[in-house]
């Protein structure tokens, strides 16, 4: 993805005179992020190392987030980031290409890398925004079209795994409430996520239930998967 020129304005942007000012207000309809790690052996995919050896997860690693872009790049009108850790923008470009927009991750937690990507978002001008991982391969470029329409009229958007935690969370703007002090790694991350909606009022809509790869057992969704994307190329 092109970055676009400095001082170049983009659809949807407004020009505003102020006391003999310019000033620009942009607003972009959709953003999905998608947050990946450089696949460094040891460093990544740690819980399913026992079961595939340290570069055995780095390579799961790499193929779960080539299979994630290769999903997303069908989407239109919806500008794509990947925000990363583990490496240098030099190295994911390398690995992935330079057409992708890429930002490090930043924040001690999950919960505090999630506020910093809404908070970007935000500030850039997008009116919804989308934040999936890499590790469900089973979500489909039409999971993720209906996660932007469903923000048409909803605050948040779900989707929600088998685990107990979520693949995917999309807001409209950033509610920090939904991600601080949060049990990240636990099965009671959807649920009390949902019931912080409650609390604050928020209006949730839900995506279909899907399995996370995490754990040894969870690697015959991807091997099933993979056998049922061979034979529809076939």
């Amino acid at each position: 993805m092109a970055s676009r020129p400095p001082g170049a304005l983009g659809r949807g942007c407004t020009v505003l005179w102020a006391t003999s000012r310019l000033s620009v207000m942009c607003h972009k309809a959709a953003h999905l992020i998608i947050f990946t790690r450089y696949p460094v052996p040891g460093q990544t995919k740690t819980r399913l190392i026992p079961a595939l050896g340290a570069e055995g997860a780095a390579t799961l690693q790499r193929h779960l987030t080539e299979h994630t872009l290769k999903t997303v790049e069908v989407l239109k009108n919806i500008e794509i980031s990947i925000y990363f850790s583990g490496g240098t923008t030099t190295q994911m470009a390398a690995w992935l290409g330079e057409q992708w927009h890429y930002q490090a991750q930043q924040g001690q937690d999950l919960g505090d890398r999630l506020i910093h990507a809404f908070q970007t978002s935000e500030q850039q001008g997008y009116d919804k925004t989308v934040v999936i991982g890499i590790d469900c391969p089973g979500i489909t470029d039409e999971i993720l079209a209906a996660a932007f329409d469903k923000l048409d009229a909803a605050e948040v958007v779900l989707g929600p795994a088998v685990d107990g935690g979520y693949y995917l969370i999309g807001l409209r703007q950033n509610i920090a409430a939904l991600f601080t002090k949060m049990p990240w790694g636990t099965a009671q991350v959807f649920s009390e996520t949902e019931a912080r909606c409650q609390q604050l009022n928020l209006s949730l809509a839900l995506l279909p239930i899907l399995q996370d790869i995490d754990e040894p057992a969870d690697l015959r969704v991807w091997e099933n998967l993979k056998n049922t994307l061979k034979k529809a190329a076939e």
